[in-house]
């Protein structure tokens, strides 16, 4: 089990060599991302995009483009179309958002003919290494699902574990997160955890054990579990993934660990056929780093299973 990055920027080494397409590939922080990624052996990546622009940028970080491939394609929606067919038709194994805005990117990753789509519903999977939490923490959806239903999050859940037994979770804790740890029939997103705890019980929800309405403090530490009297709870203590309400109460914690707490993490989009990264432009250099190490563990168990 990895429990923090440096053991999951290991775990990629015992992977295949994976390849990254990147779309509109002439951005600054993501070229830099991408160069950190083939010398720490992560993966290689072919770079789509403006073939000029991006060897401007690219002198500009003394990155040498000849150990990468480059498809120019000057438009930024055909280039976006263009990187991630490669990785439908199987030739790249991930897909990483360049200097494109967010609509358009997603708008090749749900393209019927060359995207990624599923047929299921996209969510988002953010992995934190927190000073003095023994392991990593899976949180979802802090990005992308504004209201999730009980059908939502299900498949949040089935996603956010795939991810975990990417990065060597076996049988991950889940705690369907609210502010209380008690059913209340006026709070309905305890009515949610109560039924996803249930259908997990039942066999429905499959290769974890989920427990809930936790409340945060619960679902994360011992100490405060045993104040309220919760220690048979199954998760108490324990939690590898807290699972959000809404985007609301999931982006309000990312953002105050990321910006309050000297931190490690990575994000991908889940719900695709393979990885997607899409990181935000005020992410770090590390964040983005880490997020393509991610992509690439989760892609080894994608093709492991195929």
């Amino acid at each position: 089990m990895s429990k923090n990055f440096d053991e999951l920027l290991s775990k990629v080494s015992e992977c295949s060599k994976k390849k990254l397409a990147v779309a509109v590939a002439q951005d600054t922080a993501v070229l830099e991302a991408v160069k950190a990624a083939k010398e720490r052996d992560i993966a290689d990546s072919i770079l789509v995009g403006d073939a000029d622009k991006i060897k401007e940028v690219a002198d500009g970080l003394n990155m040498d483009l000849a150990g990468y491939e480059v498809v120019d394609v000057k438009d930024p929606a055909e280039a976006a179309l263009a990187a991630v067919k490669l990785v439908h038709d199987g030739t790249a194994d991930m897909y990483m958002k360049g200097l494109i805005d967010s609509k358009t990117f997603l708008k090749s990753v749900l393209n019927k003919e060359v995207g990624l789509r599923t047929g299921k519903p996209l969510s988002h999977v953010c992995v934190f290494e927190i000073p003095g939490i023994d392991r990593l923490l899976f949180l979802t959806d802090v990005a992308f699902m504004p209201y999730p239903t009980l059908e939502d999050k299900k498949c949040i859940i089935d996603y956010t574990v795939a991810v975990a037994n990417a990065c060597g979770v076996d049988c991950p804790k889940v705690a369907p997160l609210a502010a209380v740890e008690v059913v209340n029939p006026k709070m309905p997103v305890t009515l949610d955890a109560a039924e996803l705890t249930r259908l997990n019980a039942e066999g429905e929800i499959k290769n974890c054990i989920v427990d809930g309405p936790l409340s945060l403090d619960i679902a994360l530490y011992k100490e405060a579990a045993a104040e309220k009297g919760a220690l048979d709870r199954k998760v108490a203590g324990d939690a590898d993934i807290l699972l959000f309400p809404d985007i609301h109460a999931g982006n309000l914690v990312y953002k105050a660990i990321v910006h309050m707490v000297d931190v490690k993490n990575g994000c991908i989009l889940t719900g695709t056929q393979a990885p997607v990264i899409l990181t935000s432009r005020s992410d770090t250099f590390e964040t983005k780093v880490n997020s393509i190490a991610l992509a690439a563990v989760v892609a080894e168990e994608l093709r492991k299973n195929k």
